[in-house]
């Protein structure tokens, strides 16, 4: 009997990235959505290994690029995000954008990790998205690789396993941080966000470590993977695919 040289004998991992939908600022006003790069560079990374990524939000349906993450803004800020344009212009891609599939239809057992990306949205609206809390911890408690990444991570500090004891207390992790939070508002001019996850982090008793102000940083403790901000998407995405073993 000849062998197929064809057969594929193992089942690609499945991915379950999630993104906020679009959001309002209650602190500078405006429309809010997730940062492209943390998706897209992500997203890239989990594809080229073979991995199956559902994209998924809170609510499903059509979500928003954070303007200032497009690569078209003509304010330039991610104009250097060559890979985010690239997916931008590709149609198939841009489609997965326009129907997200609701986290109420989700079921851990269809996935081998969840991770969760940030942008400006998620400080806003992850805080009163209880469905996603508790997909979290359902993760977490099925021995499945948890990851978030920059103001994604917001959604950890709402997390309580079945005991009751935080998802995150006694862990170390990372977000975005203080000293990068004391940029964009010196940028911007005013405060940015309505409360800072380094601090509220260290209030549940989490271990909260920084690699420097913007650059890429990955954490691990255990099954529990957490990126600084927009410039870790692929590292972030690089230790989910190790912790995997693939």
């Amino acid at each position: 009997m000849s062998a197929n040289l064809n057969a594929v004998s193992s089942n690609p991992k499945r991915i379950l990235l999630v993104i906020a939908n679009p959001g309002t600022s209650t602190t500078v006003g405006g429309a809010v959505g997730f940062w492209a790069s943390e998706l897209i560079h992500a997203w890239y990374e989990f594809t080229e290994h073979g991995y199956e990524v559902t994209i998924a939000s809170p609510q499903g349906g059509k979500v928003e690029f954070d303007k200032d993450s497009d690569p078209r803004d003509p304010g330039g800020y991610s104009a250097h995000d060559i890979l985010s344009m690239g997916f931008i212009h590709t149609p198939r891609l841009m489609n997965l954008l326009n129907d997200t599939k609701s986290l109420n239809d989700v079921r851990v057992e269809n996935y081998d990790a969840i991770v969760v990306a940030g942008g400006q949205s998620p400080m806003f609206t992850f805080p009163t998205e209880t469905r996603l809390h508790q997909l979290i911890a359902e993760f977490y408690e099925a021995q499945k690789v948890t990851a978030a990444l920059c103001h994604g991570t917001c959604a950890l500090l709402f997390v309580k396993l079945t005991d009751g004891t935080p998802l995150i207390a006694g862990k170390t992790m990372t977000g975005f941080a203080n000293v990068e939070e004391d940029f964009v508002d010196g940028y911007v001019g005013q405060k940015l966000m309505p409360f800072r996850i380094e601090d509220e982090a260290k209030k549940i008793g989490a271990n909260f470590i920084t690699g420097g102000l913007f650059k890429a940083f990955v954490t691990r403790d255990g099954r529990l993977i957490t990126g600084q901000q927009q410039y870790s998407g692929k590292v972030t995405a690089l230790e989910v695919i190790r912790a995997l073993g693939a």
